[in-house]
């Protein structure tokens, strides 16, 4: 059986603008599928994101949960679109609070949301409700960006049990791009959920800016990608500090090798 890669990427082009983080969104996902892996794949789905265009529908299937962030009920949408050319299937979280009529993470002024850490928050939920809908087992995930920043420490805590996500390996790629603002002293409340308790981020400064994001996803991770040559040093040297195996930048092309090598070498530690 082929083994199985989940992707939960920030940016995807063609969906968004093209950036260093939005191109391998798209190849990395392709390159692996064409090294014979199957490949699932999240992202938000941005208000800038047209959904004609994109071919985006919604899956009534997967949809009509609520979310409870801050003592507030969010519905959780999602939606689904194929990539062009690689044909691989894009699950897209949607909110009418968090992302519709909204940009990523600032607004028309150029300013950040302030409820940024609340919409990491119902990503990652979402993200992991709409996995145990699905059934299917990952044997890697894979989490790029601040928007997903959270997920590695739902997985290990409030899904642990889950059979979707039993005996998934978690990887955190880093890239440059960051958060100028922190996400506010409610930020730990809004992530309590099941066993994923407030007080497991205690040790983390109490304004949530970029790097205690940072952290937070590499304690939970089982491996850690530089998935960009801009990666800011001090978590590179958090996670190298943890023990954890690190890949480094494998460059702009003809990566697709290393990154099956750095997967198929974790898969086999669980084996």
């Amino acid at each position: 059986m082929p083994k199985k890669i989940l992707f939960i990427n920030q940016e995807i082009t063609p969906y968004v603008p093209e950036s260093e983080m939005s191109v391998l969104g798209k190849m990395l996902p392709q390159y692996m599928q064409e090294k014979g892996y199957e490949i699932r794949t999240f992202m938000p789905k941005w208000g800038t994101i047209n959904e004609r265009r994109g071919q985006l529908h919604e899956v009534i299937r997967l949809s009509g949960m609520n979310l409870i962030i801050d003592d507030t009920d969010h519905p959780l949408i999602i939606k689904c679109s194929s990539i062009p050319v690689s044909r691989i299937t894009v699950y897209f979280i949607d909110n009418e609070d968090y992302f519709q009529k909204r940009r990523m993470e600032e607004d028309e002024k150029g300013e950040e949301y302030a409820d940024n850490g609340e919409r990491a928050i119902f990503f990652a939920r979402g993200v992991c409700e709409t996995m145990k809908k699905m059934k299917w087992t990952p044997d890697i995930i894979v989490c790029q960006g601040w928007m997903a920043a959270v997920l590695p420490l739902y997985i290990k805590t409030a899904y642990k049990e889950e059979p979707v996500f039993a005996h998934a390996k978690v990887v955190t790629s880093l890239f440059a791009k960051q958060l100028k603002k922190d996400l506010g002293t409610n930020f730990k409340k809004c992530v309590e959920f099941r066993e994923a308790k407030a007080s497991l981020l205690d040790n983390y400064n109490d304004d949530f800016n970029f790097i205690e994001l940072g952290k937070l996803a590499i304690d939970y991770s089982d491996a850690v990608v530089e998935a960009s040559q801009e990666v800011n040093p001090t978590l590179v040297e958090y996670a190298k500090a943890k023990g954890l195996p690190i890949m480094g930048y494998p460059g702009a092309e003809d990566y697709a090798e290393a990154y099956d090598t750095f997967y198929s070498n974790l898969i086999a530690t669980e084996e």
